[in-house]
């Protein structure tokens, strides 16, 4: 007989009463107050009709309030899924009906919008002083117990490769969720966890929020969309001692003095995933703040992170409870890996072919490659990204990396795109954004680095871009790229007769 359990009575089941478990501006809630408003919460859903399986949208900036309703819903047998809140419509109205939601919890600002969002059928909103009615008529209810292969949450991809798919989370999920942060980073309950990613991004969900409960630690939340000088704001008012960000961000408070301004600050561990982290940014992170970013690789449909490497060789290794499996391949061929984990989804909604492709059994592959060295894994990018030139394997990663070491901070992005020449050849484009004040130095510093690559890795096109695409998460958009350095080919044929003239 299956095990029975919920998802967010597991993650509020550590906590002392009184030890704070969440902040987030001037509010404070202790961990006896948040499982009673969870548990209230829950009855509000389901006073309104909420039934197991039922799918919930949480749209709104991070809150206390947030997180109070997105237990609730899971703690009531629903389904929490947290989407980004600066959604136009007509983006949000795909994922509503693709995911047959009914009900949506959002702020009273946004409420009249996603009401009149365009849908088949009934649409259900809580919001404002209507839902802070239902939770004060509604009384504090068990959770409801689920098996382990019940669905709790969903997460959407990222979309960085093309369209977002709704990731299945089940209620065996949050358990094992602090075991990096614990066995890692020596994480317990007197931490104090900030991620500057949103709670919509997997990311910051399963090892700030997920991994400071299961700690019975403090979680620190921000309704403010991050940037350098905000980070800065958020860890000299709540002091958090472990910090988890991107590596743009990090790039950012870099070229602000912000990560300077942190040495002095009582954060013993950075974590950094969503992306590659480039060596330059951990060098240049390491030596203003005195600690080097544990680099971290994870996804949506792991939750936690699978991968890490908290040193400067760039090898990756299995977090606790991770599994590695390989095809039977040549250590040295860039290879996709399979990866186990208690945490792993029990797949995508209503996506077979990549159901099929991705999942196998207790098993997942991501569709990123890797070389197996002695010393760990390299991450070299998508199966796309990996490139066949002069009949030698080429990483777009790798350029990017060889490139980023060249320019230092002259440039603030670079990103590499493998496409077809004249002739119906592969050849690299890079797409680059220069330094402000720095664009000539940035030229010259990319000219000589490309001459320093080796022939097959240097590439054939040059862009300079304002802004590489990225998604609303903040990861860079690689589908998107071939596009653009089509239209740069274009505008450059375009202009060229008038350059002339």
């Amino acid at each position: 007989m299956s095990m029975l359990m919920n998802a967010a009575a597991c993650l509020l089941e550590v906590g002392s009463e009184n030890r704070i478990a969440l902040e987030c501006g001037e509010r404070r809630i202790s961990y006896g107050e948040l499982r009673r408003t969870v548990a209230r919460c829950a009855g509000a859903w389901q006073r309104l009709g909420l039934a197991p399986d039922d799918r919930v949208v949480i749209f709104a900036p991070d809150s206390i309030e947030f997180v109070q309703a997105y237990l609730g819903v899971i703690w009531a047998g629903g389904v929490a899924i947290a989407v980004n809140p600066r959604l136009g419509m007509t983006d949000l109205a795909p994922v509503l009906i693709e995911s047959d939601v009914h009900f949506v919890w959002t702020t009273a600002p946004l409420s009249p919008q996603v009401a009149a969002c365009p849908l088949p059928h009934r649409l259900q909103v809580a919001a404002g002083d209507d839902w802070d009615a239902a939770c004060a008529a509604a009384t504090q209810v068990a959770p409801l117990l689920r098996t382990a292969q019940d669905m709790a949450l969903w997460i959407g991809t990222s979309g960085t490769t093309g369209t977002a798919k709704g990731v299945i989370h089940t209620h065996s999920v949050t358990a094992p969720c602090a075991a990096f942060a614990r066995e890692i980073l020596g994480a317990g309950a007197d931490d104090r966890l900030y991620a500057t990613s949103k709670l919509f991004f997997a990311y910051a969900l399963a090892n700030s929020l997920f991994a400071g409960l299961r700690l019975g630690a403090t979680v620190i939340l921000d309704s403010d969309w991050p940037s350098a000088e905000r980070v800065a704001q958020i860890v000299e008012k709540h002091r958090p001692t472990i910090m988890f960000c991107v590596p743009t961000l990090y790039h950012k408070m870099l070229q602000t003095g912000v990560a300077a301004a942190l040495a002095g600050s009582a954060i013993r561990h950075y974590v950094s995933a969503g992306e590659t982290l480039p060596a330059p940014i951990s060098n240049a992170w390491h030596k203003a703040s005195g600690h080097r970013p544990v680099s971290g690789y994870g996804t949506s449909e792991t939750l936690c992170l699978m991968l890490y490497c908290d040193d400067a060789s760039g090898r990756f290794k299995p977090t606790p409870l991770t599994q590695l499996r390989y095809d039977d391949l040549p250590a040295q061929q860039p290879q996709r890996i399979w990866v186990r984990h208690p945490a792993l989804a029990r797949g995508y909604w209503q996506r077979p072919t990549e159901q099929a492709e991705g999942f196998h059994g207790a098993w997942f592959s991501p569709g990123d490659m890797f070389v197996r060295h002695a010393a760990g894994l390299e991450f070299t990018g998508r199966n796309d990204d990996m490139l066949k030139i002069a009949g030698q394997w080429v990483s777009t990663q790798w350029v990017e990396q060889e490139l980023s070491l060249a320019c230092g901070d002259s440039v603030q992005e670079v990103a590499a795109v493998g496409v077809k020449n004249a002739d119906g050849l592969t050849a690299i484009a890079v797409l680059l954004v220069a330094t402000p004040t720095y664009e000539q130095a940035a030229r010259d510093k990319v000219a000589a680095g490309i001459a320093a690559l080796l022939g097959h890795k240097r590439p054939r096109w040059v862009h300079w871009v304002d802004a590489l695409p990225r998604t609303a998460t903040g990861k860079l958009q690689r589908a998107r790229l071939g596009a653009l350095h089509e239209h740069m080919v274009a505008s450059d044929a375009a202009a060229a007769p008038r350059a002339l003239a």
